[in-house]
């Protein structure tokens, strides 16, 4: 019976019901199943550092408005997924160190109550052990903040301090050379003029006890009638050049030392904190605490907390004798925050200790890491980064840039050897290239005719 009902249908309307069946029970594609979605998205609440997250009680509409840099980062890559998102967003306070109240809580709300966490979260290799992260969307680091010191460190041996060993010791092999150089050229001279030769009276004066003597008296009042040789003479100015180009820059470095405002840290390094058990300062909730109490070995009772740069300022003004602290300890985001608003108070000291920087948080295994991963990439390669960031942060740059610009010398460096090399290795040469054409003949024929003279004067 169901045999004889099946002939009476053409063959091409069975096939058209068949592929109408598997159409009908093939599941959508990935795309397609994420097409609409509801996202509850966790976002943490803290009185301090607006710029990354910033939540505001709207009373009007009896909601919180979201906004801050880490927002705005995320509402970006939103219009780049390839599906439509609906979210759900709500507050989570950010209060301690202790067992509630800290990023760690609230990623571990993933997903209980959160299916993505945005904001000023780090990425780090302990979290990931619970929740997935994205690509970083922004470069961090920990960094030691110090106050500065303004000032002249003034000594009796100032006067050294424009050039390095190295360059004292150069000027000083680099004199005698010459010294002994014309010294040299200039013995058949000085053995066969005549006593009473009124046109090189100085001549006596070149005597191997003045060989490093006479380099530098010529720098600062030179002789005419010193030397008769024109190699010699051609030593002289080449020497001269060289003296007058140390001297210019002397004068410039030890000028800037004496009037310009030095600014160097008050603390070099972490040990000189520990040992000396000074009260140092980190972000309220955030992960640095572990870090200073596990890494850097230091008291939990030294530790004191602070939620945002007026804390961090006031802190660091009245200093760790007083109830402040002595340095704080912060991820360079927070940190260049506090320097564009104080930036001639303070400075950043010790290496940098690095991170992988701010990422959106997803439960593991989560396929929307990937898509939300690409996202922040396509935002990231486009000028809209840039533009995010220099309505939170000012006109930005790359990241070693930007913390160049932050940490500001300790002082006037000293002038190596190296900055003068090419000053030392032309006049080597040619010293040495006179000395060689000194003694040929063509240089000889002064020495002659001084013989000469001498032999003709005693004749008469």
């Amino acid at each position: 019976m169901d045999f004889t009902v099946a002939k009476c249908f053409p063959p091409f309307i069975w096939w058209f019901v068949i592929i109408l069946v598997v159409l009908l029970q093939t599941p959508t594609g990935s795309g397609s199943k994420l097409e609409e979605m509801k996202l509850r998205v966790g976002v943490p609440r803290k009185h301090g550092f607006r710029q990354f997250v910033n939540v505001v009680w709207d009373p009007r509409q009896q909601k919180d408005n979201f906004s801050g840099y880490c927002m705005d980062v995320f509402n970006a890559v939103l219009t780049r997924l390839p599906f439509n998102v609906s979210l759900d967003v709500q507050p989570y306070d950010i209060e301690s160190t202790e067992i509630s109240g800290t990023y760690e809580e609230l990623l571990k709300l993933i997903p209980e109550k959160y299916d993505v966490v945005v904001g000023d979260v780090t990425i780090l290799a302990s979290r990931s052990d619970f929740v997935d992260f994205t690509l970083p969307y922004t470069g961090s680091g920990v960094k030691m903040l110090v106050p500065v010191k303004h000032g002249r460190q003034q000594t009796m041996w100032i006067f050294v301090k424009p050039f390095s060993w190295d360059l004292w010791l150069s000027i000083l092999i680099i004199s005698m050379f010459i010294g002994l150089t014309i010294l040299f050229m200039e013995r058949n001279v000085n053995a066969n003029a005549l006593p009473d030769q009124e046109a090189s009276p100085n001549r006596s004066k070149l005597s191997p006890a003045t060989i490093l003597w006479f380099p530098i008296s010529q720098a600062i009042l030179p002789e005419r009638q010193l030397v008769a040789k024109n190699c010699s003479r051609f030593v002289l100015m080449v020497w001269l050049l060289l003296a007058f180009v140390l001297m210019q820059s002397y004068t410039a470095n030890l000028t800037s030392i004496l009037t310009l405002d030095q600014l160097r840290p008050s603390f070099l390094n972490v040990n000189d904190l520990r040992k000396g058990g000074y009260y140092v300062g980190y972000q309220t909730g955030s992960f640095i605490y572990d870090q200073l109490v596990e890494h850097f070995k230091f008291d939990p009772s030294k530790l004191r907390a602070y939620s945002n740069t007026s804390g961090y300022h006031h802190a660091l003004k009245i200093g760790s004798q007083a109830g402040g602290v002595a340095a704080i300890f912060d991820e360079l985001p927070y940190l260049k925050v506090l320097l564009q608003q104080y930036g001639s108070n303070y400075i950043l000291s010790g290496p940098r200790y690095r991170n992988a920087g701010f990422g959106f948080a997803f439960s593991k295994n989560s396929n929307l890491t990937a898509y939300f991963s690409r996202g922040i990439l396509k935002v990231t390669e486009s000028d809209l980064m840039n533009e995010i960031e220099g309505n939170y942060f000012g006109k930005v740059g790359d990241e070693d840039g930007k913390e160049a610009s932050v940490e500001m010398p300790s002082g006037t460096p000293s002038l190596t050897f190296h900055s003068f090399a090419g000053l030392f290795l032309i006049t080597g040469i040619s010293t040495v290239l006179a000395l060689l054409l000194s003694e040929t003949v063509i240089w000889q024929r002064p020495i002659s005719m001084a013989k000469a003279y001498s032999q003709r004067w005693i004749k008469t």
